[in-house]
């Protein structure tokens, strides 16, 4: 049986309560600037910690103490990531390559330096769930880009 109009993708559901429908007209785009606020915010929360913590160099060799290259340019984008890239998210401004190299930086976090922990958020080390939630949530950032409410849409453009 094909698929009704009303299943056709792109299409919303009917719903179960119609006298809503007002309601989610007004709100559903909201929802991309919700996401956008809240991992941008999260992310910054560690990107702060970071910079004011004890510097790239020594946050750099860190990273080999996890499995993870530790060189100062590897640093340096984690940085700029975690800070520049936070409030860029946050503001919508350059939204999919930014969220795409933040995801990149999540499997990284993901497969090296959690993988061998396990699924265990509880884990002392971290386990490999909650990075990989993260990397998951900001891959669909970089696909659905800043979505209506933000400076990519205000300006016309988006990469």
């Amino acid at each position: 049986m094909a698929d009704s109009v009303e299943n056709a993708p792109g299409r919303e559901p009917r719903l179960f309560f119609p006298a809503l429908a007002p309601f989610y007209d007004k709100v559903r785009e909201l929802s991309w600037l919700l996401i956008r606020l809240t991992v941008g915010g999260m992310l910054l929360v560690h990107g702060i910690g970071k910079v004011t913590g004890p510097g790239v160099e020594r946050f750099s060799a860190g990273l080999a103490n996890r499995g993870i290259p530790g060189d100062v340019v590897a640093g340096s984008v984690v940085f700029f990531n975690e800070t520049v890239g936070a409030v860029l998210i946050i503001l919508g401004l350059f939204t999919r390559p930014l969220a795409a190299s933040i995801a990149i930086e999540f499997a990284v976090i993901t497969f090296v330096a959690h993988w061998g922990n396990g699924f265990s958020w509880s884990n002392p080390k971290g386990g490999w769930e909650y990075p990989f939630l993260w990397g998951l949530l900001y891959f669909a950032v970089a696909l659905r880009g800043g979505g209506p409410y933000s400076l990519d849409r205000k300006i016309g453009r988006e990469v």
